[in-house]
């Protein structure tokens, strides 16, 4: 069997990730990638020991060659871009996160992957873990009972990150897509991924432009707190707030309360400057339940064994579009996390609450 021909659009930091999984999946073979400062894709393919792989200064140029299969790596506010001629020219997507910045694109992507009748994935590898999935299960299962509220952040006391994160043009938004994105994602994933319908947000950055905190606070343009209200369809209010950087430890652990038993995740690595974000496995699981009193039931954490959490989601992608099946991550679902990100840029913008908005795909 010929092998699934791979390109890597953006060869910035995360795509070295990429491209490490896809020298270890038999089935691929990485044959070129882009990036728009001269050079520097002919330096990833260097640094990662891929010989006879193509370096284009322009994506359109990498997917003229036919390729399979892509991941895109590129600044968020490039996302669509690519992703939608990726799509045009015959190529599966692995989409790292966020979707994109805003709802507009994100009918864009949609529109174009049910066109191409093409595989596009959305790159969230906290999907993979056991612990993660373990938290889905037990909520499917209706061990809680009816879920009515959720509350879910982490957030970092000091990691904002440099560079493209921090700018407007490229970034979009900040720390609310950067991490926020991680967070909704375990959320809304753990209980079905309901319809948002109303956001009443705030969002601020007075860490990323005070000099005292970050030292590149002239370039900082986004956000490096955000905090929302959010209602779901079927009676179920989720609390959100993250934050890249503040005055204390972290923002609270992850909660699910049922009407038969509520459920409490904890936060990953809090006492870590930069942990607190749920981009991997979480911490201590615990129930909250009746058992002739009040009870706290402990569940035994489980190890990630095989590939790690990255690995899998590249072999997951690899796998749909050698098998024919669907995204492991949909944009269905993703859809409604970036429409929840883009409620909370417009709330926070017009300081009232605002209704979520989902254009017809």
């Amino acid at each position: 069997m010929s092998k699934l021909r791979v390109g890597i659009i953006g060869t910035g930091g995360i795509a070295n990730v990429h491209a490490q999984c896809y020298k270890e999946i038999p089935e691929v073979e990485l044959v070129g990638g882009a990036d728009i400062i001269p050079g520097k894709a002919e330096e990833f393919f260097k640094r990662n020991g891929i010989h006879g792989a193509k370096a284009f200064n322009d994506h359109r140029e990498l997917l003229d060659m036919g390729l399979d299969a892509v991941s895109v790596c590129t600044y968020n506010s490039t996302h669509a871009e690519c992703a939608v001629n990726a799509l045009n020219a015959g190529a599966h997507v692995l989409l790292e996160k966020p979707m994109c910045i805003n709802m507009e694109q994100a009918a864009a992507i949609c529109r174009a992957e049910k066109k191409s009748g093409k595989v596009l994935t959305v790159g969230f590898q906290p999907r993979y873990d056991a612990n993660m999935r373990m938290v889905k299960e037990i909520i499917g299962q209706g061990t809680l009972g009816k879920i009515y509220y959720v509350q879910t952040g982490g957030g970092r006391r000091r990691g904002i990150p440099g560079g493209t994160f921090i700018n407007k043009e490229k970034a979009g938004v900040g720390a609310l897509a950067d991490i926020g994105c991680y967070s909704l994602d375990f959320a809304l994933n753990s209980i079905g991924y309901p319809k948002p319908l109303t956001v009443s947000a705030y969002a601020s950055n007075y860490f990323g432009t005070n000099p005292k905190y970050f030292p590149n606070a002239k370039d900082f343009q986004v956000d490096d707190f955000s905090a929302a209200f959010i209602r779901l369809e079927g009676d179920i209010v989720l609390d959100f707030r993250m934050s890249w950087a503040m005055h204390m430890d972290f923002l609270g652990d992850t909660m699910f309360l049922g009407t038969d038993a509520g459920m409490k995740v904890k936060s990953p690595n809090p006492e870590g400057t930069w942990g607190g974000a749920w981009d991997g496995s979480p911490g201590e699981i615990s129930i909250y339940h009746d058992m002739v009193v009040p009870t706290k039931t402990v569940l035994p954490y489980k190890n990630n064994e095989g590939p790690s959490l990255f690995m899998q989601k590249v072999r997951g992608f690899v796998d749909a579009v050698l098998g024919g099946k669907p995204a492991p991550i949909p944009t269905s679902q993703i859809l409604y996390n970036q429409a929840i990100i883009d409620g909370i840029i417009r709330s926070s913008e017009q300081k009232k609450e605002v209704d979520v908005i989902i254009p017809e795909i």
